[in-house]
């Protein structure tokens, strides 16, 4: 069975930091780009960082550059997103996505857009349950 489990979540104040952990099962990360997506309540999802197995290519929102950080561990088949300097505004449900597909990724994986015409279009993608993470001020 394929699964993903996102995990690491939690409250955290202003500035402090947290990982969260992606972790595959029934499958490889292996020419997959794996992905952590947010949405904050009465928000659309966005895109916030993401991983590519094939090439180690990573991409960040602007909102998070400099603050975050993607990495990945084949061994366990796991991706960790790396949360410093946390911010109010990161307050949300984050998402790990493991997907195949064509078209601008860097898009897709910086804003969770793929709604428009020659949008990022994925024709494998797996999503897990997500992880709340809270901000407080």
């Amino acid at each position: 069975e394929v699964q993903l489990q996102a995990s690491g979540g939690g409250l955290v104040q202003v500035g402090g930091s947290l990982r969260l952990s992606c972790a595959a099962s029934g499958f490889s990360f292996d020419d997959y780009i794996v992905g952590w997506f947010r949405q904050a309540p009465e928000k659309e999802r966005e895109g916030v960082s993401c991983f590519s197995s094939s090439d180690g290519k990573t991409y960040y929102a602007d909102s998070v550059k400099g603050r975050f950080t993607i990495s990945s561990d084949p061994a366990e088949n796991t991706v960790y997103l790396q949360m410093n300097f946390l911010k109010p505004e990161d307050t949300a449900v984050y998402y790990c996505s493991a997907f195949k597909g064509y078209g601008q990724v860097s898009v897709y994986c910086s804003t969770g857009s793929n709604a428009y015409p020659g949008a990022y279009t994925t024709y494998v993608d797996y999503w897990g349950r997500g992880t709340l993470v809270t901000v407080s001020s």
